[in-house]
């Protein structure tokens, strides 16, 4: 009897069931933020490199 106790408790245990929510939820945040990133990163490497010749342009004002 305490076999088939066991067994019926194990069906009814659902505390592993709440961490695999939270597995599959932080999977799928990681992965829109990894989809956002391959998306807009070319897009700002190009700003950054705009943005950093427009700067090593620009003259230092050294006497005032």
């Amino acid at each position: 009897m305490k076999l088939f106790d066991l067994i019926k408790n194990f069906h009814r245990d659902e505390d592993g069931a709440v961490t695999v929510d939270w597995v599959v939820l932080t999977a799928a945040i990681v992965g829109l933020g990894i989809a956002v990133l391959t998306t807009v990163g070319g897009a700002t490497d190009d700003y950054a490199d705009q943005i950093g010749s427009h700067l090593s342009s620009q003259g230092v004002k050294t006497a005032y």
